[in-house]
């Protein structure tokens, strides 16, 4: 019961993580010690599961699946979603600085922690961390494209969207942002029901899914080091979008109008800046930083406590 209450708690960092633009779920799953089994859990819906599933064998499909552990963890995801999302949004408008002072403590927490359980460190995994948080940095300054309703794109955006969200660091609402169809996906598909544009994303993130799970989980087992080294980089690099005191750039139309959801504009990506003023706000801030390098240290010490 222990366990799986860890689990849910997990579970409910995850969610909230997906909340805030530019984190990733899959940074907190990594931290927290269960992205490998998260990883193989997903990998192992494959044709053997079908059959189990088919032949009425339930215990068995649900043991080969890791059904009860992905069961109770995305339970904790819903919860997130569904009672953090209008807290969040309350949050980051009156108050943008402290979430993203939070935040930015989080991430740069969890740089230490995933980097630290790197066995050896060699020329190679250092090379993979700079490489890594290279890539971060340059898809954070990367220039939106324009939206394309092409059925074989749609497909693309699924797959790709999908893909960041299991990867730490990446965000996968910030993909579909840069490939042009976060307005036509996540706002215009979805309220009005699309089903000739949801369908395609739909079937591209199943495929995405399981192929990047299948690939993740094999280049886990072969280059642990490597792969944690590449990843920690993507945390590394990520640490830009989350920086407190930024200028925020809005997604425009043709016109140059910012686009709207929900009567809020739509954030395209983050310009650093300096903080205006040294003064109480800046140190309550600093203070909050704090607050989100302590959070990573209680999650760390969580998974260390459903390791044993």
């Amino acid at each position: 019961m222990k366990f799986y209450l860890n689990l849910f708690l997990k579970g409910i960092a995850m969610g909230t993580a997906n909340i805030i633009p530019g984190v990733s779920g899959g940074t907190i799953a990594l931290i927290t010690g269960i992205f490998e089994r998260l990883i193989n859990a997903i990998k192992s819906f494959n044709l053997t599961a079908i059959k189990l599933l088919f032949a009425g064998k339930f215990r068995e499909f649900a043991r080969h699946t890791d059904l009860v552990f992905l069961i109770v963890l995305f339970a904790g995801v819903g919860v997130a979603l569904i009672s953090l999302a209008r807290i969040f949004d309350f949050l980051f408008q009156q108050y943008p600085i402290y979430i993203w002072s939070f935040f930015f403590g989080l991430i740069l927490a969890s740089v230490y922690f995933v980097g630290r359980t790197v066995e050896k460190w060699n020329f190679i995994a250092v090379f993979l961390l700079v490489m890594g948080a290279a890539i971060a940095i340059v898809i954070s300054f990367m220039n939106p494209a324009t939206e394309n309703s092409n059925t074989f794109y749609l497909l693309l955006c699924g797959i790709a969207a999908v893909c960041s969200m299991i990867l730490p660091g990446i965000s996968g609402s910030f993909i579909l942002i840069l490939m042009g169809n976060y307005q036509l996906v996540a706002i215009d598909a979805i309220n009005n029901l699309r089903f000739d544009i949801l369908l395609p994303v739909l079937i591209g993130a199943a495929i995405g899914l399981l192929g990047f799970s299948y690939l993740l989980s094999w280049i886990f087992k072969r280059f642990r080091d490597q792969t944690i080294a590449l990843l920690t980089g993507f945390i590394l690099g990520s640490l830009g979008i989350i920086w407190p005191w930024k200028e925020t750039l809005f997604m425009l139309d043709a016109a140059g109008t910012p686009i709207l959801k929900n009567g809020a504009p739509i954030v395209s990506r983050y310009a650093i800046a300096l903080p205006p003023a040294y003064d109480a706000s800046f140190f309550i801030a600093i203070f909050i930083m704090l607050l989100g390098i302590a959070s990573i240290w209680f999650l760390e010490k969580q998974a260390d406590t459903g390791k044993q």
